[in-house]
């Protein structure tokens, strides 16, 4: 699977931390004149409104990952979407998706809402979280390759080392430099290479355990105080379990799991945002039991989707299930983060 992932990331963690209704001076907007031509896209920075959970988000489909477009593709009911509206960029307006002939008008009446040409721009605690984030699915990745590797899978596991340095670590390179974390490219490159060429070289666990070490090592550049508070951490928690909500939703086709490395992809997301939530788990449960109740209820029965890294034969739940899952711990956490906003404005 040839994709380039995560370059609208900012939306997701921009969505979450819901700018418009904080003062909290998260975000900048610029407008510029909309562009009249393919070649010369709009360039408007704008802020993104959404309450926590329940509105629909915008998506930028000159910028945003496949895992974003695959919401307009399970949306829509139209296989491999998310590759054609890729294959068709760049876009003057949303509205050439339709002269474009990438989908009908009858199509995009279903989603225009849902669709913009225009740009994010995240500072401050905005922009934190979607650092933390796009690190979080890099280390989502390399959790289910270290499975499939275990269970003797390199071809499978082989992606999963991909994604990282192909489609991640542009993304979230400039603010690895503002943050002087020491370059880790070269790394997972030498992995990558690695398991293509000699999966069964000793070599591989360890150069698989550097990676994930030097994952940590970028997100520790983060102030641990920060990178602690359940408020924050459940943002980013809850832009994983977006992105897995998409990619599962992209994994799943009448019934069945057809495809396996979308299935892999939000495996890993979930087992990482389940244990970024162990670590602030005690804290929730003493400031907010029923919140953290809640939680951890709610994740429990997520987890169940994803049996073993080997999809199973029938999914064990539908997308609609697991968009409900992660709902309901996208609403017991924004109960958090809002009293924490509210606590910080005292």
């Amino acid at each position: 699977m040839k994709k380039i992932r995560y370059l609208y990331l900012a939306v997701t963690a921009c969505a979450i931390v819901t700018l418009s209704s904080c003062n909290d001076g998260t975000s900048t907007t610029e407008n510029s004149p909309a562009a009249s031509t393919p070649n010369s896209v709009a360039q408007t920075t704008e802020a993104v409104s959404h309450s926590g959970h329940g509105s629909k988000k915008q998506i930028n489909i000159n910028t945003a990952i496949l895992s974003e477009l695959d919401k307009f593709e399970a949306q829509l009911g139209v296989p491999a979407l998310s590759n054609k509206i890729q294959a068709n960029r760049p876009y003057a307006s949303p509205e050439e998706l339709v002269s474009k002939k990438v989908i009908t008008q009858e199509q995009f009446d279903k989603i225009k809402d849902q669709v913009t040409v225009q740009e994010v721009v995240l500072t401050g605690e905005a922009k934190d979280v979607d650092y933390m984030t796009k690190l979080g699915l890099m280390k989502g990745h390399l959790i289910v390759a270290q499975e499939l590797l275990e269970q003797n899978q390199p071809k499978q596991a082989e992606p999963h080392i991909g994604h990282p340095v192909e489609e991640i670590y542009v993304d979230v390179e400039d603010q690895l430099n503002e943050r002087k974390v020491k370059e880790f490219k070269t790394t997972l490159v030498n992995l990558q290479d690695l398991v293509k060429s000699n999966p069964k070289d000793s070599k591989v666990k360890t150069n698989l355990t550097t990676s994930m070490q030097s994952v940590d090592e970028a997100i520790a550049a983060l102030p641990e105080t920060q990178r602690t508070q359940p408020s924050f951490v459940l943002q980013v928690i809850n832009g994983l379990l977006d992105s897995a909500n998409s990619e599962y939703g992209a994994a799943v086709a009448d019934g069945k799991i057809t495809a396996a490395i979308e299935y892999q992809d939000s495996r890993g997301f979930i087992l990482y945002a389940d244990e970024l939530y162990k670590s602030i788990s005690s804290q929730v449960a003493k400031d907010q039991p029923e919140a953290d109740k809640a939680i951890q209820a709610s994740m429990a029965q997520l987890k169940k989707t994803w049996p073993s890294v080997i999809p199973p034969a029938k999914p064990v739940n539908t997308p609609e299930e697991v968009t409900k899952q992660v709902k309901a711990i996208e609403s017991a956490s924004q109960k958090v983060i809002d009293t924490a906003k509210t606590q910080a404005q005292r």
